[in-house]
């Protein structure tokens, strides 16, 4: 028992004698932006660069994931790969609509719905209301039963048009469409397909009133649904309920290294999460997201995946894309539509103005002067907006051609792209810009910092208890 006492004792004795550990770096917008340099950043890039193309659902992607996972799980974040699926296409066919005896070229609404072999031969009949979007809109006109009907483009979705033609007994839809129509093609669309979905013009439209006869569909393009995985780590502390989301893609163009779009924007995240750190003392939880594709809705797949508390959860979006172009702009996206607006953005989630007030501001005092990146529906912070939740972000330009005011203002060659690369298989490390990159990348990681600190005042974003995003 004695010999147990003082060994006891001697292990208390050692612990009080042993130095306690060094404190924790104060966590603030200056010191992560400071944590994220250039060399930081290369780092990952000279990794990625290693690995090749990011092509979703090719081994450079698998080896992607699994490098970023890796880094995080070494700094000993809780990291998640959630899956998503996308559309693999194959055979794309030759989609035909036979009337009178002529073949005209259709586009297939979803190579997930073909014809059977042969195709299929039916009647084709219109609703009383033209857009078919309803039950009502078949009230009065001739049975639909196994028919092919023909609606316009205009009032729903291709979805919703579909589902109403099948209520009404069709076999399948024809769509006449000559130009876009916002909402037709909802995000992930083609799985809601069942039947045979066909988009015709005009001149076959005109073709389907001269006859009563029956008309052939062929639908013969082919697809399959694929998955690949997103990456997503989370600060252990800070509030939960005001979530800090940064996210960047982390794939490249078939082919392509990908270094610049968006090797720089993964480089400048890991950057900031290894900096820091899973456990800081913030007020508010840091969601680092890495994008398994933009071009497939990972993002908006990512948000479709959450209940309405879970997105009241989420307080900011910050978007890292294209750090290093190499006829660099700088850019932060128009959050408070100072700039010429782009007609399919209607709406813009308050707090976004002041998510550019932060970012501009932080580029200003490095000595850049930004300019406003117009708002648009397919980049990852798209379907954060039309959830409701602030977004912003920083990117140096793609293949926008730099003007002769950006070049007096920026530097660089006017007339020529930001970035001529995109996509290509020059998009390497050797034609990263070292300037920008040292530029843009610590702003992303310096709106981390000020967001993870407060999401009050002037640049704040509503509070918790008054938003209402909409899954």
């Amino acid at each position: 028992m004695r010999r147990l006492i003082v060994t006891a004792c001697a292990v208390v004795t050692l612990s009080a004698c042993s130095p306690p550990p060094p404190p924790s770096p104060e966590i603030s917008a200056q010191y992560l932006a400071g944590k994220v340099t250039a060399d930081a950043m290369y780092t990952h890039l000279q990794k990625l660069s290693d690995i090749g193309s990011r092509e979703p659902g090719t081994p450079g992607f698998d080896a992607a994931v699994d490098y970023i996972a890796g880094v995080l799980r070494d700094k000993g974040f809780d990291v998640q790969t959630p899956e998503f699926e996308w559309l693999k296409t194959g055979d794309p066919g030759t989609p035909t609509l036979e009337v009178a005896g002529k073949r005209y070229p259709v586009d297939q609404g979803s190579p997930l719905a073909p014809t059977a072999p042969g195709g299929l031969s039916a009647l084709s009949v219109r609703p009383a209301k033209p857009a078919g979007c309803t039950a009502a809109d078949y009230r009065g006109a001739p049975s639909a039963t196994g028919a092919l009907v023909i609606v316009d483009a205009l009032g729903c979705s291709v979805v919703d048009k579909q589902n109403a033609a099948v209520a009404a007994g069709a076999a399948g839809l024809l769509v006449v469409a000559t130009e876009a129509v916002p909402g037709l093609f909802p995000r992930g669309y083609y799985q809601d397909l069942k039947v045979p979905v066909a988009i015709i013009d005009r001149d076959v439209d005109a073709a389907l009133r001269r006859t009563n006869a029956p008309v052939r569909l062929t639908l013969n393009g082919k697809a399959s649904l694929a998955r690949s995985r997103s990456v997503l780590a989370q600060t252990k502390t800070g509030a939960t309920g005001n979530v800090v989301m940064a996210g960047a893609q982390l794939d490249s163009a078939p082919g392509s290294p990908g270094i610049n779009d968006n090797g720089t924007g993964v480089a400048a995240l890991l950057a900031t999460a290894t900096a820091l750190g899973p456990s800081p003392t913030i007020a508010n939880t840091v969601r680092f997201a890495f994008w398994g594709s933009e071009t497939l809705g990972a993002a908006a797949k990512y948000l479709a995946g959450l209940g309405a508390d879970q997105l009241d959860d989420i307080a900011v979006y910050l978007d890292a894309e294209m750090l290093g172009s190499p006829n660099a702009g700088f850019f932060t996206y128009d959050g408070d539509q100072s700039g010429p607006p782009n007609p399919e953005i209607t709406s813009v989630p308050e707090g976004s103005a002041g998510v550019e007030r932060t970012l501009a501001g932080y580029l200003n005092l490095a000595g850049v002067r930004p300019a406003d990146m117009p708002l648009d529906r397919v980049s990852d912070y798209s379907p954060f907006l039309a959830a409701g939740i602030p977004a912003g972000g920083v990117t140096t330009g793609g293949l926008q051609k730099k003007t002769p005011v950006q070049a007096r203002l920026w530097g660089g060659t006017a007339g020529r792209p930001f970035d001529p690369n995109t996509g290509g298989p020059r998009d390497g490390i050797d034609n990263v810009d070292h300037r920008a990159l040292s530029l843009a990348g610590p702003a992303i990681a310096f709106a981390v910092g000020a967001y993870a600190a407060s999401t009050d005042g002037p640049n704040g974003v509503p509070a918790r208890d008054s938003r209402h995003r909409k899954p």
